[in-house]
């Protein structure tokens, strides 16, 4: 097995509540009041939809603002990962991982474990560089039972929302997420900071029609006819925990480019400049390079 690389989960496709657009240029990213399934798949419009997208709208322009789910993994914390996220914008490169105690950051030494004081309070973070970032996997429909659909965010509403509902779920179900029928649902709210207009997040709930003692039980009983069928759900949890544990950071080069013109798209380095131009596209060596240095430090 290659060392140094992250094995994450499977992903067959996309779920997300806005979309990236050229505007004088530029390629920003546009904020969306309903979700928006999409494959891997890009052409010069963006990103290719999802045939799911399609099936979940009840009508052809209806808006998309529930999706049902199931998770992959009874433990939380790896259906959702978290962290306070810092990418070069030139490069491309993830520089610093943090939790709000301990970060992982690539130094011209080679990468170092040093605290984290979180973005308020971090000399690195000025300007917005470094922000919350989460990403969700989940399966949709039972066309690939281990194949999973990607949320990505980094607000904070979405990220704190998700981390509550995961840890409220797991503690009623007794441990028991990966069989609760649950839905992602899209909800919007009004703040000062948001001028009173919407903003719109991400919240999970049991399935429309349910009641949580019902999904409870659905969870149980599906819980025992796969125990029954010899379905192993610890051992895909702890294949999955080694999998993230074998990389220093979760996105590879190749997505790295796609999330930064998503939510990193502005900022000291790059203001007033395309983001194709800002940031170029890594050879394979260079790639390579850096992944030695990530490991071993500089030669």
């Amino acid at each position: 097995m290659l060392k140094g690389l992250a094995l994450t989960p499977p992903i067959v496709g996309r779920i997300s509540i806005g979309k990236v657009v050229e505007k004088d240029g530029m390629r920003l990213p546009e904020k969306d009041d309903e979700f928006t399934i999409t494959s891997q798949v890009q052409n010069r419009e963006g990103w290719v939809n999802h045939p799911l997208d399609k099936t979940l709208r009840k009508t052809a322009d209806a808006k998309l603002r529930s999706i049902p789910i199931r998770l992959m993994f009874d433990d939380p914390d790896l259906s959702l990962r978290a962290n306070y996220t810092l990418f070069d914008r030139k490069t491309g490169r993830q520089m610093c991982v943090g939790n709000g105690e301990t970060c992982k950051r690539l130094t011209g030494e080679g990468l170092k474990t040093l605290p984290c004081p979180a973005p308020d309070a971090c000399e690195l973070a000025i300007g917005g560089n470094c922000k919350p970032y989460g990403r969700l996997n989940v399966r949709i429909g039972d066309e690939d039972e281990l194949g999973s659909f990607i949320f990505r965010t980094t607000g904070y509403n979405s990220i704190r929302t998700l981390s509550t509902r995961l840890k409220y779920f797991h503690a009623v179900s007794g441990g028991l997420l990966s069989t609760l029928p649950l839905e992602l649902r899209l909800r919007g709210k009004s703040t000062s900071q948001s001028y009173r207009t919407p903003i719109y997040y991400v919240d999970l709930t049991v399935r429309s029609g349910m009641t949580l003692l019902a999904a409870v039980a659905a969870a149980i009983a599906q819980r025992d006819e796969w125990k029954a069928l010899g379905f192993d759900q610890a051992a895909l949890d702890e294949a999955s925990r080694k999998g993230f544990a074998a990389g220093v950071f979760e996105e590879s080069a190749e997505e790295v480019e796609g999330v930064l013109e998503e939510f990193f798209p502005v900022g000291p380095e790059t203001d007033n400049v395309p983001v194709k131009q800002a940031l170029p596209k890594l050879a394979l060596a260079d790639k390579l390079s850096q992944k030695v240095a990530i490991h071993h430090g500089p030669s």
